[in-house]
């Protein structure tokens, strides 16, 4: 499979395609963590502890979601990472729509459905990800994050993401986050899921734009 350039490029390059791809990844992403949550089958390692944070807090699980997304971005100044307009509306985007799917889908209680929310929160997660990812507007909080540790420390991207998932799933574990099932199959399948479809929605600029390199 050939590899995919994810490096930022600025917005100013085809802004109309990449910009509707982006918020309408963000928004897919937002309605599969609430597919997640509603399952009630486990949940990624972040959405563990925005869930956790949720029950000790009150807030929404929205707010939980730009709580700890803001969070996360503070800590990039120190590792010198820089936003993009992905990574502003990641933030503004995502929280929102999480909010606004749960107010219109029910918890389940009954396995098959419990199964079908499932199934189908992983594989729109990773769909999201790989349509929001692939316009190369920015990282996400989470993914600078990544991103920006593995730099400073010279670690492998895959030990970094390891560590950080591994920290976040325990303190969210310990907050009254829902581990389970649903996090084993996210942990096992969003990775390759992600990688498969990568190639298939990425943006690529045209010929004619090739020569027009680097940020704007």
């Amino acid at each position: 499979m050939a590899t995919v350039d994810l490096r930022p490029v600025g917005v100013r390059r085809d802004p109309v395609r990449r910009l509707t791809q982006l918020v309408g990844g963000l928004a897919l992403y937002g309605a599969s963590i609430a597919m997640l949550t509603r399952a009630g089958l486990g949940l990624s390692p972040w959405s563990v502890l925005e869930e956790g944070l949720t029950k000790i807090t009150g807030f929404t699980y929205g707010t939980s979601v730009a709580v700890t997304s803001v969070f996360v971005l503070l800590l990039w100044i120190p590792l010198r990472q820089r936003p993009g307009i992905g990574t502003v509306l990641n933030v503004l985007i995502i929280s929102v729509t999480v909010d606004l799917v749960r107010a219109v889908l029910p918890d389940q209680h009954t396995l098959a459905w419990q199964v079908v929310l499932l199934v189908g929160g992983v594989a729109l997660n990773a769909l999201a990800t790989a349509v929001y990812v692939g316009t190369r507007l920015g990282p996400g909080p989470r993914d600078g994050l990544m991103t920006g540790l593995a730099a400073r420390t010279g670690w492998s991207v895959r030990l970094v993401r390891t560590m950080i998932e591994v920290t976040v799933l325990a303190l969210g574990w310990t907050l009254g986050g829902t581990v389970g099932v649903g996090t084993v199959l996210y942990a096992l399948a969003i990775g390759p899921l992600t990688q498969w479809l990568l190639p298939r929605v990425a943006w690529k600029p045209r010929p004619e734009q090739q020569q027009d390199g680097g940020p704007h």
